[in-house]
């Protein structure tokens, strides 16, 4: 929507993971190199597999990684996946390979399937384990590995490592990057402020900033704006609170539980209401400009389209 605006070639802060936007910080740079630890081992001794669709339950996990590995899963009761599992891992270790496995986005699996995938380290020759598996998360995975039941994973970790957030400068460095992957050539501009304001509110934590970068070059476009100062960012990220803010005022039906004789708010909770309409209030009004520009937009393309179906009919009458 607003790439034709500022004359992107794309949008520069989508969550959705993309090499192009790779921005090598100290942090990132350690952690690029442990995803790229397999593709340095020599490929003949190495069999790899990848499972990316981690939403799943326990049983459906084991499955997944038996496709991954290229075997049969389908209908295969638990028992007949891991024999298959077993017997092509121990192949591959007579043929003096090792196998890993590189589960991506951890932090969607379950507690059962976290153990799942532990019990495959059981398959061992007398002098190793059969397969190695790298599990790669958001920072909440860190929160799952500490929790009580994970005692048994965390004795079997060999190493570890934490992508922390990104300093001020980095902070900086990761937006601009973005940026000037798309085309961006200086519009729109950003103050020293901003980048300092957008990194005090996300913590310099990735998915927050593409999130708010995204909203606020979205705020620009419709209101035309081409620099982007304290007050911007600062109004898009209220924006963003009253966005995630609770519903109730102090409790899940949203009436004061105190105050529930005769049905009537009191002046603290008349002041909580009126607040809260304010807040819908100006969700409204951020919503209406986008239909109205997307309804614009559809109509000048179909005039457009009209238009050269008009000039390239010879029997249309003028």
């Amino acid at each position: 929507m607003y790439e034709d605006y500022y004359r992107f070639s794309a949008k520069p802060f989508q969550l959705n993971p993309d090499p192009r936007f790779f921005f090598g910080s100290k942090g990132h740079k350690r952690a690029m190199a442990y995803r790229n630890l397999f593709r340095q081992l020599e490929s003949h001794n190495l069999v790899a597999a990848q499972l990316v669709s981690t939403q799943l339950d326990a049983e459906d996990t084991l499955r997944s990684v038996a496709a991954s590995f290229g075997l049969e899963h389908e209908g295969l009761t638990k028992s007949a996946l891991l024999k298959n599992l077993e017997d092509f891992l121990a192949a591959a270790a007579r043929q003096g390979k090792r196998a890993l496995l590189v589960v991506d986005e951890a932090q969607n699996l379950t507690p059962r399937a976290v153990e799942e995938l532990r019990m495959l380290s059981n398959f061992q020759t007398s002098e190793r384990s059969l397969i190695q598996t790298f599990l790669l998360g958001q920072p909440e995975f860190r929160g799952i590995l500490q929790s009580p039941d994970m005692q048994q994973l965390r004795q079997r970790v060999v190493a570890s490592y934490h992508l922390g957030p990104l300093d001020a400068d980095e902070t900086r460095g990761y937006i601009e990057h973005r940026l000037r992957t798309v085309g961006w050539h200086g519009t729109p501009g950003f103050d020293d402020e901003a980048f300092a304001e957008l990194h005090r509110f996300t913590g310099g934590i990735p998915r927050r900033l593409n999130t708010t970068c995204d909203r606020l070059l979205l705020f620009g476009f419709l209101e035309e704006k081409n620099h982007f100062g304290e007050a911007e960012v600062a109004e898009v990220i209220a924006d963003l609170k009253n966005e995630v803010a609770h519903q109730d005022f102090n409790g899940t039906t949203g009436v004061n539980n105190h105050a529930q004789t005769v049905g009537v708010l009191n002046n603290e909770d008349s002041a909580r209401l009126a607040q809260r309409i304010d807040q819908v209030e100006r969700s409204v009004n951020r919503i209406l400009p986008i239909v109205r520009k997307i309804l614009y937009t559809v109509s000048e393309r179909h005039a457009a389209a009209d238009g050269d179906a008009s000039s390239d009919n010879p029997d249309t009458t003028h």
